[in-house]
């Protein structure tokens, strides 16, 4: 069992995409661990589901539909946070993902290959990608950052990816667009640094998602040859599972473990980062 990180008991924290497989796990250990939370998410039914799990187990939580992508919309939001919760101490920017209008068939350029080669992406496909995981990151920032700023202990935690380091093949618009984060979380730290306010990012490794769940099992759900490239290249040889995430989000959550820690995108990957492959 985790334990309970007394600096954040009370404290609100705002979760983008807070539906997800990995950002609801983080949603309700944030709960947990005392917070209020703000599940954010664009349909608020699968926000609520998450709000009303947190709620039976005891802690605090509202869910609300955002767009992160139109700020009246997020604008909108942060008045009904404030009226509920009166504060904003911790954001939490989930919400991503990828196009499949974006994402080439084959790994490698060959003449004939089937599926989409690197020439048949759509351009609206790679914008959509990049609104999704940079822009709308950006806004949610801008948007609740000021109030950010009044918290005692205000900290922006971003979700990156293993693709921002070394892009995967297939999934380019991800891949820059992941890679997009890690460089905005830089600025941001060193903008807001002598406010007080720590700007860090989570790169998770391969995890089973709604997302990536058809690039990594077949119908039958056995791993598919991706799936056994990444297994390979893992040192821990597995996939990690959503609660493997929550040490990294505590640490950088809780001032008393991280307030000299900014600007810095955390691999919790099994490994990955660091195999040559040799």
């Amino acid at each position: 069992m985790i334990p309970i990180h007394e600096n954040l008991t009370g404290r609100v924290a705002v979760i983008t995409g807070g539906s997800g497989v990995l950002c609801s796990e983080m949603a309700r250990e944030l709960a947990r661990q005392g917070m209020r939370v703000v599940v954010l998410n664009r349909t608020a039914e699968k926000g609520e589901s998450v709000a009303q799990e947190i709620r039976e187990a005891g802690g605090q939580a509202l869910a609300l539909a955002a767009d992160v992508l139109n700020r009246d919309s997020l604008e909108e939001v942060k008045t009904k946070v404030l009226e509920e919760f009166g504060q904003i101490d911790l954001l939490v920017n989930g919400a991503g993902g990828n196009h499949p209008d974006a994402i080439t068939g084959p790994e490698l350029h060959a003449d004939g290959a089937a599926g989409p080669s690197f020439f048949d992406l759509d351009e609206s496909g790679f914008s959509s990608v990049f609104s999704v995981n940079f822009t709308g990151t950006f806004l949610a920032c801008q948007v609740f950052g000021k109030e950010l700023l009044k918290s005692e202990a205000p900290a922006i935690i971003n979700l990156s990816s293993m693709s921002s380091y070394a892009p995967l093949t297939k999934v380019v618009a991800y891949s820059a667009a992941k890679a997009s984060i890690n460089n905005f979380t830089q600025w941001m730290a060193v903008h807001f640094a002598e406010t007080g306010m720590r700007v860090n990012a989570i790169a998770p490794g391969f995890f089973l998602t709604t997302q990536n769940r058809d690039l990594l099992l077949d119908k039958e759900g056995n791993p598919t040859a991706r799936s056994n490239k990444i297994l390979t290249a893992t040192p821990m040889k597995k996939f990690g599972q959503p609660d493997n995430l929550l040490g990294a989000l505590l640490f950088l959550a809780d001032e008393s473990y991280s307030s000299f820690v900014t600007g810095t995108t955390l691999a919790v990957d099994g490994g990955f980062m660091a195999y040559s492959g040799v």
